[in-house]
C-alpha cells in the first residue's frame, strides 16, 4: 500500500475557494446576494469574483501578498473573500470601528500591497493613510494601492484616489483561470486581535483550515442546503465565522446589511424568509430592546448562532421567545472562528426549558474537524476531571488552528507550548463531555481563598428583569482580599422605572441565587458598559474603577475615593448600542 502515491486525481490541496466554483455550477440561476435592489446570481458573483482577480493580477499584486479592506457587510466584501485568494493573495477585513491609528498599525504590520476603502470609511481611511505615510518614510515598504467602493445601488462619487471598485469588476477578465492552490497550507486570511491591551497581533489562517472550519460549522448547525443567511455578524470577524464561504457551500442566499439595527434585521428577516443569522449575545439586546414599529412578526424559526462571550440563560430564553432557535458556539480568532459547538441531544427536549436553556449556554463539545479540544491544568498538563467543578484551562489541537501570529514567532510559541493551543479561557468538563467556561483566567476573582467565576455571577445578574447588560469584576476588600464588583445597565423597556431600582435590589436578587461568598459587595449603574472598537467589554476599565472603591470592614457599604456618582457616565469612547456589530472573542 506504501507504492500508492499522491497524483493529481486522488489528492487536491484543501480550499475554500472550491466552494464557490460548485455553487456557480450546481445553484448558477439562484440568488446568492440581496443588498437592498441589488441582487447577483451565483454564475454573476463567480464571474465578478473572476473578474476582480484578474484585475488584482494586473495590479501586481502576487502570492503572499496582503488586500485590506474596511468595508460594512457588502456586496464588495463578500466578494472579495474569495477574489483575493483567487489571484493568490491574502484578504485582510479589517475592522470598521478601529481608529485611524489601529488601521495604520495594521496596514504597516500587514504590508498591505492594495488597501479598499467603502465610500463611507473615507475619511477615517484617509486619516490612517497619513498616519501610515509618516511612518513609513522611516522603512523601506511602500504605500498601498487605494481603491474606494462606492455604494452599489446609489453611487455617491466619494473618491480617494483613481480606483473604483466597479470599475475594477467592469476592467476585469471574466473568463479568468484562478491561480491554483499547490499547498493547502498557503496563507488565505489574516485577522488581526482586538488589541485591548496591546497592539493586535496578526493572525494568519491556511486555505486547509479555513476549509475544515467552513465544513465542521455547517454540519455542526445542521444547515441546510439553500439556506437565507442575514449578514448580522461583521465579515471581519474571523471571515464571519468561515460562512463567507459556508453560504457558497451550501448554494445559500447572502442578504447583506449596512448597519446591525434592530429594524434592519427585523426587515430583512420578515422580507427574504431568513433562516440563519450568526451574533454575539450583545446582539439579543439590541432585538430584545427594539420598539414595537422596529418589529417585524416572525413566522418560521430563525436558526442563531451565538458566540462571542457565554449567553446567560435567562437571555436565552428572552430570544427563543421571539422566533428564534439559538445553537451556542465557542471560539475565537486564532481557532479561524468557532472550535465548539453545544450540540443538541434529542433527550434534553423533555426537560424544563429553564434547565433546557442551563445546557444552551455551555460551550459544548468540538467541532468535527479539531483534533481535540479539552480542560487541562497548565503546570502538569493533566486534564481535569470530568465533574463540572474542577477548573482548568481550555486548550485545542487541529488543523483549523491558525498557522500562527505574523511576524512574531515568540508569540506564536508562546501559544502553540506543550503540543496544544492554549485559549486563555478558564472552564470545567461535565460529566457528559461539555465544555463550559468560567471565565477569563485573569478575570477569576480570588476572594478569602475561593475562586469566584464571574460569568456565573454575571448570569445571575441578567436574571433580574430590569438589567440589559452586566459585568463583574474583582474589586480591592479589606477582610477577603477581593470580593465581586457588578457593573449594570438597565433595560430601557422594562414596565418599571429603571431609577427605582437600587443597588441593594440588585445584592438581594444575588443573595437570593448565589453562595454568600460570590455576591457582589458593590453594585454600579452605568448608563453604557465600556467596550472596544468591536464591542467587547473593556473589563480592565472596570477593573481600574473598582480600584477605586473602597468596601468598609463593618459592612457591605461602599464610597468612592473619586467624586463621580453611580449613573454618571465615565470617560471613554462609547458606542452606541444600536451600532454594536459583535463581540471580538470570536
Amino acid at each position: 500500500m506504501d507504492r500508492l502515491p499522491k497524483c493529481e486525481a486522488n489528492y487536491v490541496p484543501l480550499t475554500p475557494l472550491t466552494f464557490l466554483k460548485r455553487a456557480s455550477m450546481v445553484y448558477s440561476a439562484r440568488t446568492s446576494i440581496i443588498y437592498g435592489g441589488v441582487r447577483f446570481t451565483w454564475q454573476q458573483t463567480y464571474e465578478r469574483c473572476c473578474r476582480l482577480a484578474s484585475t488584482l493580477r494586473s495590479l501586481n499584486v502576487v502570492k503572499n501578498n496582503v488586500v485590506s479592506v474596511l468595508a460594512p457587510n457588502i456586496p464588495a466584501l463578500y466578494e472579495m473573500h474569495f477574489a483575493v485568494p483567487m489571484a493568490g493573495a491574502v484578504l485582510n477585513a479589517i475592522n470598521t470601528r478601529l481608529d485611524a491609528k489601529n488601521i495604520a498599525t495594521i496596514l504597516r504590520h500587514s504590508e498591505a500591497k492594495v488597501f479598499f476603502i467603502d465610500y463611507e470609511y473615507v475619511p477615517l481611511a484617509r486619516d490612517a493613510l497619513r498616519i501610515l505615510m509618516a511612518d513609513l518614510q522611516k522603512s523601506d515598504i511602500s504605500m498601498p494601492l487605494v481603491a474606494v467602493i462606492d455604494d452599489i445601488g446609489s453611487p455617491t462619487g466619494v473618491r480617494l484616489g483613481e480606483l473604483e471598485y466597479e470599475q475594477l469588476i467592469f476592467q476585469g477578465n471574466p473568463s479568468y483561470v484562478p491561480e491554483e492552490i499547490s499547498d493547502e497550507w498557503d496563507p488565505i486570511a489574516l485577522n488581526y486581535t482586538s488589541g485591548t491591551t496591546s497592539e493586535p497581533k496578526g493572525v494568519v489562517y491556511s486555505h486547509r483550515g479555513a476549509y475544515l472550519s467552513t465544513l465542521s460549522l455547517i454540519l455542526g448547525w445542521e444547515m441546510k442546503s439553500e439556506p437565507v443567511y442575514l449578514w448580522s455578524l461583521p465579515m471581519f470577524h474571523c471571515n464571519g465565522w468561515t460562512f463567507t464561504w459556508g453560504v457558497a457551500a451550501r448554494g445559500g442566499t447572502n442578504v447583506c446589511i449596512r448597519n446591525t439595527t434592530a429594524e434592519e434585521m427585523y426587515k430583512n428577516i420578515a422580507l427574504h424568509k431568513v433562516t440563519h443569522m450568526c451574533c454575539a449575545p450583545i446582539v439579543f439586546n439590541i432585538l430584545l430592546e427594539s420598539k414595537m414599529h422596529e418589529r417585524r412578526q416572525i413566522t418560521s424559526p430563525v436558526e442563531i448562532l451565538t458566540g462571542g462571550a457565554p449567553p446567560p440563560a435567562s437571555l436565552l430564553e428572552k430570544i427563543e421567545k421571539l422566533g428564534f432557535h439559538v445553537v451556542h458556539a465557542y471560539g475565537l480568532t486564532e481557532a479561524t472562528g468557532p472550535a465548539m459547538v453545544c450540540e443538541w441531544k434529542r433527550e434534553w427536549n423533555e426537560l424544563p426549558r429553564e434547565a433546557q436553556s442551563k445546557l444552551k449556554a455551555r460551550q459544548g463539545i468540538s467541532v468535527l474537524t479539531l483534533a481535540d479540544a479539552d480542560v487541562k491544568d497548565l503546570k502538569t498538563m493533566q486534564s481535569v476531571p470530568r465533574d463540572g467543578k474542577t477548573i482548568g484551562e481550555i486548550v485545542l489541537r487541529g488543523s483549523s488552528i491558525m498557522k500562527g501570529y505574523l511576524k512574531d514567532e515568540k508569540a506564536t510559541s508562546k501559544a502553540f507550548l506543550n503540543g496544544w493551543f492554549s485559549t486563555g479561557d478558564v472552564g470545567v468538563i461535565h460529566p457528559d463531555g461539555y465544555c463550559e467556561i468560567k471565565d477569563r483566567s485573569k478575570d477569576v476573582i480570588i476572594s478569602g481563598g475561593e475562586n469566584i467565576s464571574s460569568v456565573e455571577v454575571e448570569a445571575v445578574l441578567y436574571k433580574h428583569p430590569s438589567v440589559l447588560e452586566a459585568s463583574v469584576v474583582a474589586m480591592p476588600h479589606p477582610k477577603w482580599g477581593e470580593s465581586p464588583c457588578a457593573f449594570v445597565t438597565l433595560t430601557k423597556n422594562s414596565k418599571d422605572d429603571p431609577r427605582t431600582v437600587k443597588e441593594v435590589d440588585i445584592i438581594q436578587h444575588c443573595r437570593n441565587n448565589l453562595p454568600h461568598f460570590m455576591v457582589p459587595k458593590k453594585v454600579h449603574f452605568m448608563e453604557e458598559l465600556p467596550k472596544t472598537s468591536t464591542g467587547k467589554i473593556q473589563k480592565f476599565q472596570l477593573r481600574a474603577l473598582a480600584k477605586t472603591f473602597v468596601i468598609l470592614e463593618n459592612g457591605n457599604q461602599s464610597i468612592k475615593k473619586s467624586t463621580q456618582v453611580n449613573r454618571e457616565q465615565p470617560r471613554y469612547n462609547h458606542q452606541p448600542q444600536e451600532q454594536i456589530l459583535a463581540l471580538s472573542r470570536l
